[in-house]
């Protein structure tokens, strides 16, 4: 006769099979110049983030997980599209609100990819892959049913005159100038601008809150993306939060995104599904070190946003799924550009028709195996064919061919950070990031000679394969296409102005 925790154990397991047997949802969480260092779960001593480390205490804690680009939008493409950013075109730098340019209707997103399986999709947040003439880069043309968020960063507009904290805290510094204000888009309508940013997480996790309810109603699987505005510059918080977290204004806005991973959760465990949904969390690159305080931690690891260092494009990353994710913590080499194929495993979709960049996670996350993935290729914000990758990580290593600092990782100690001149280094710098995270110490003798060629071997085999696509980007800006909620109005921008209810 079975005991107690056996008959326990037996039904959790016909559970997790069960759950299984029917496609299972996935939400993805992507935070915004997050650093390394900032989570509760990950050792920051005073941030407030009991959602997401409970995320990472019932599931797996990625340690050796990166993104491709130390900057937002070729990040965001290459998330969506399991692709490097320099095949898609989503280079030099960001997009901005007049952009000509954005993500190319040819690329084929996650969203897509599980809308050929009868997925509800939907996006809520950040998009920042191009608006474009008559919206044709918006969400809506790249296989989201719906969206509601700001289409792009929400510093890209003046920012002075704004409420970032209640009562009337009028956001830190000046954002961009000369430009509309940020819209808040419903589809492919402007709903209110400026956005109100005392209101729009509450917005959003309404917003997030019906389509998963709407989704489970009709019997849909469904795919939620929620690329969160937090915690970029200039960081916001309503009146949940504002003044609640011991670290300031960067700890509120911290704490407010975890509690729309919260509200995220609850509705998740309301609605019945939450042990047929898989979560993914992580962040887009480093943190904006030139902030200080206001900017984000790397922890260990060094520099931050817009650098090749491990601090601009190693994140935190959690997976989640009660039941078929056991508990842990995993050393594997995984990346951004995973999530497209692991979801289309998990979800019986075929994969684009295209050269793809990354693995199938399912071993990893379902059975604790070692990575597929053996290398990470890192290109800075401005990649090129001259240049190519400044950085190779092959197994436990990392080589650095060229280096170069940023204005966005100024401000610390380290001048590495901030040196703006681009240095070429043969033989590469080579360190050893199990015994040295931080890259201190240059192994420089003859015997790391076999890693060396092992590392520029591999380097090769993957410039071979690379075919840059047109810079979409380069493209250009054209102040007409930038979002005004009354068309043709005068002056532009200052004319932009409209407020609704949320």
């Amino acid at each position: 006769i079975m005991d107690l925790m056996s008959v326990i154990a037996l039904f959790a397991l016909i559970t997790a099979q069960c759950a299984r047997a029917s496609a299972p949802n996935f939400v993805l969480l992507f935070a915004d110049d997050l650093g390394y260092g900032d989570l509760g779960c990950f050792g920051h001593p005073s941030s407030l983030t009991p959602n997401l480390d409970r995320l990472a205490a019932r599931g797996l804690r990625f340690t050796d997980f990166y993104v491709t680009s130390a900057v937002c939008s070729p990040s965001r493409a290459a998330l969506l599209t399991g692709r490097y950013q320099t095949r898609s075109g989503i280079y030099p730098g960001v997009l901005y609100p007049g952009s000509k340019g954005g993500l190319p209707l040819n690329e084929t997103t996650v969203a897509e990819v599980l809308k050929s399986k009868g997925y509800a999709t939907a996006i809520v947040g950040k998009w920042h892959l191009g608006l474009g003439p008559n919206g044709i880069y918006l969400p809506t043309r790249q296989g989201f049913d719906s969206y509601l968020g700001i289409p792009y960063s929400h510093d890209q507009g003046p920012c002075q005159n704004l409420t970032c904290f209640p009562p009337d805290v009028k956001c830190y510094g000046f954002c961009d100038q000369g430009v509309v204000t940020v819209p808040l888009m419903c589809n492919e309508n402007i709903k209110r601008q400026p956005a109100d940013f005392l209101q729009l997480e509450k917005a959003y996790s309404e917003f997030a809150s019906q389509f998963i309810s709407d989704a489970v109603q009709n019997n849909h699987p469904f795919f939620l993306y929620y690329p969160s505005h937090h915690t970029h510059y200039p960081q916001y918080a309503g009146a949940d939060y504002a003044g609640k977290s011991p670290r300031g204004p960067f700890g509120d806005s911290l704490m407010e995104f975890d509690g729309t991973v919260g509200k995220i959760l609850r509705t998740l465990e309301e609605t019945g599904v939450i042990n047929n949904t898989l979560i993914f969390f992580t962040g887009d690159n480093g943190p904006e070190l030139m902030r200080k305080s206001r900017g984000g931690n790397a922890g260990l690891m060094k520099c931050g946003k817009s650098t090749t260092y491990e601090g601009g494009m190693r994140e935190p990353a959690i997976a989640y799924w009660p039941g078929s994710i056991q508990p842990g913590v995993t050393r594997a080499l995984a990346s951004s550009l995973d999530i497209l194929p692991t979801f289309a495993k998990l979800a019986g979709a075929a994969l684009p028709d295209v050269q793809l960049d990354g693995f199938d996670m399912t071993n990893i996350l379902l059975n604790h195996r070692p990575s597929e993935r053996k290398t990470i290729f890192y290109y800075p914000t401005d990649p090129s064919e001259k240049h190519s990758v400044f950085a190779v990580r092959w197994k436990n290593f990392k080589a650095h061919y060229y280096t170069r600092g940023a204005s966005h990782s100024r401000s610390t100690p380290d001048s590495d950070c901030s040196s703006l001149p681009l240095l070429h280094h043969d033989p590469p710098l080579l360190y050893n990031l199990e015994s040295d995270p931080s890259e201190y110490y240059n192994l420089n003798s003859s015997e790391w000679d076999s890693v060396l060629k092992q590392i520029q071997a591999a380097k090769e085999h993957f410039e071979a394969s690379m075919v840059f696509g047109e810079s979409e980007i380069s493209k250009g800006r054209d102040s007409a296409l930038e979002p005004c909620c009354i068309p043709n109005c005068t002056p532009k921008p200052e004319c932009c102005h409209c407020t609704s209810a949320l």
